[in-house]
């Protein structure tokens, strides 16, 4: 992780099982993440690997998404899966939400 940095926002994930995960590189000032993103944060674990928790933007709050203690040297292909999924959720949910408030728009024309 380059100097200064805090953590990362997830810009997109891969869907290859061994695919990159394409990050921003986040300061240790960030304000908090917007709906549907994730941000990661680790640091080196006390006997070894890497102590790595994501964060989720929900429309009031950050919550806990999940830790992975003591991960390999690897872990970003460790945590891929989950951070798949949940983007693809939040996308998603995010369809569903739009959807929800034209059908209601509609129905009060």
């Amino acid at each position: 992780m380059p100097s200064g940095v805090l953590g990362a926002l997830v810009e997109r994930v891969s869907t290859r099982p061994d695919g990159p995960l394409h990050v921003t590189w986040l300061v240790a000032e960030s304000p908090r993440i917007s709906l549907g993103r994730v941000r990661l944060c680790w640091e080196p674990a006390s006997l070894a690997g890497w102590d790595v928790t994501a964060h989720l933007g929900l429309a009031t709050a950050e919550v806990h998404l999940a830790s992975w203690p003591a991960a390999p040297d690897d872990w970003p292909s460790l945590v891929r899966p989950t951070l798949h999924e949940v983007l693809g959720l939040s996308a998603a949910l995010a369809v569903a939400t739009a959807a929800l408030a034209l059908s209601n728009r509609l129905a009060q024309v």
